[in-house]
């Protein structure tokens, strides 16, 4: 993803370029492209994720809601359908792959970080304008597109996540990121400096979120007391 330098997800990359090399260098993602990564970690990953995406699906929702151009309603609506339905999809397999049935998700509470970055999104999205929304959705969008390139090209042959990994090194996902880089240098390139600047910690915060989502994977996070 290359944006003109001035824009804003350009800028925002280059502020938060050292929180990127944190969640491309951590121990999931490294284990994971090595294929050594533990089922345990794995399946405590996409349970949590699959929490983590009904939450993000109704953020977008929100999004499409506080658009006010018909093209990014469309956008928005259509990516909340995605993340609920093909993601969930996606997850099934994985499901029956590791021996998850649906019961166990169902009983699974929603771990710390988890419920932490989904109340985080639900309430920006709720409460905020539309560019700040836009600026906190981001980041799970690219980070996820770049991590996924990062780790197919390091891949070990054979890689029991070979599934996961292509999902997000693939065209169709990079697609759907470069319109959300659009969308949201179009918000930002129509918003006041106290705005952006609202962006720009919106999209900070979830960043470091996400460091947290994969990490507390890797730690099987669960809720303390």
């Amino acid at each position: 993803m290359s944006p003109r330098s001035d824009a804003f997800s350009a800028q925002a990359w280059s502020r938060n370029g050292a929180a990127y090399e944190a969640i491309r260098t951590m121990p999931f993602n490294a284990e994971l492209a090595a294929g050594t990564l533990s089922k345990e970690r794995f399946t405590h990953y996409i349970v949590q994720d699959a929490h983590y995406l009904i939450g993000f699906g109704r953020a977008l929702a929100l999004a499409a809601a506080k658009a006010r151009d018909p093209d990014r309603i469309v956008q928005f609506a259509k990516g909340a359908e995605v993340a609920i339905v093909v993601e969930r999809s996606l997850h099934g397999s994985f499901f029956e792959q590791y021996g998850i049935a649906p019961q166990t998700f169902a009983e699974t509470p929603v771990a710390p970080t988890c419920h932490h970055y989904v109340s985080y999104l639900t309430a920006t999205a709720f409460a905020e304008p539309y560019e700040v929304v836009l600026a906190a959705l981001l980041p799970c969008f690219w980070i996820y597109a770049e991590v996924g390139r990062d780790i197919h090209a390091r891949a070990a042959p054979g890689n029991p996540y070979q599934a996961w990994i292509d999902t997000y090194a693939g065209e169709d996902f990079h697609e759907a990121v470069r319109a959300m880089i659009a969308a949201t240098d179009e918000a930002a390139a129509q918003a006041s400096p106290a705005m952006v600047a609202r962006m720009h910690d919106a999209y900070k915060a979830a960043t470091r979120l996400e460091w947290m989502f994969w990490d507390g994977a890797y730690r099987l996070e669960r809720w303390p007391v």
